[in-house]
């Protein structure tokens, strides 16, 4: 059984943290797994929405400190390793399919930055949340932090990252770690709800959306004019038009 698992059964795809005896802790060999999963769903042209999850209960506990000493063991060892890291966290956010992760037991470190590298965080009711890298006395990655940032912005994300206290889910939704809480028992159903929502809309137009609010972000208006202009022009825009004078529901078939 591989520690990081990734079934593609169109229309969704499903990764799967799956190391429970260390609450699904990434070890150095599943970083690298992660880049490759991205990439193995952008090449199915099947798949609109992926779903990130943890096994038996937990989301992710974090990276495995129990490697550190060899990973951090002089500064070719680390840079390579956090160079993984952060390549690994950049794929998954920049992966041009709307992903969700199933936020549940324990959210840490790394696996934080996991979830946080998904479009969209739902959360069961008992998940634990934090930043604890100032109790180890290191410091979030350079993926890790901008992703934070942007999610919670800069006066959250220093409390979090000179705390490294815990948040229930309550705390994390009202912080904006999170977009939705639900029932431990609802997560599951919930989850589903979402990723099934998006397998029904324009993948053009999530997808081209995902990509502008990137460039936004970036003050990169240009690339987003750029992109309105194409999906303007595009096959889904055309059949949203006739769906909308049909009166029928759209059949959305196209990429952006």
């Amino acid at each position: 059984m591989f520690d990081l698992q990734l079934s593609l059964e169109p229309p969704i795809a499903r990764m799967v943290i799956n190391r429970p005896e260390r609450r699904n802790a990434m070890s150095d060999a599943m970083w690298r797994t992660l880049a490759k999963f991205c990439a193995d769903i952008e090449a199915c042209e099947a798949i609109k929405a992926v779903i990130v999850e943890g096994a038996d209960g937990h989301f992710c506990a974090g990276a495995d400190i129990s490697e550190f000493d060899t990973l951090f063991a002089d500064l070719d060892n680390a840079r390579r390793y956090l160079h993984s890291i952060e390549a690994s966290l950049n794929a998954l956010a920049f992966l041009d399919r709307p992903t969700a992760a199933k936020v549940e037991g324990s959210c840490m470190g790394g696996g934080l930055a996991i979830a946080l590298a998904c479009d969209f965080r739902l959360a069961g009711e008992s998940a634990q949340l934090s930043v604890p890298p100032a109790k180890l006395g290191l410091l979030y990655g350079v993926a890790e932090t901008r992703l934070l940032v942007e999610t919670v912005g800069p006066s959250a994300a220093k409390d979090l990252l000179f705390s490294g206290r815990r948040l229930d889910a309550r705390e994390a939704l009202n912080m904006g770690l999170v977009n939705g809480v639900v029932a431990d028992g609802e997560l599951d159903s919930a989850i589903e709800r979402q990723a099934q929502l998006w397998t029904r809309l324009s993948g053009a137009s999530i997808r081209g959306a995902k990509k502008a609010v990137r460039a936004t972000l970036a003050g990169q208006e240009k690339d987003v004019r750029t992109l309105l202009e194409k999906v303007a022009l595009g096959a889904d825009f055309r059949e949203g038009r006739a769906a909308f004078r049909e009166k029928r529901a759209p059949d959305f078939l196209s990429r952006a």
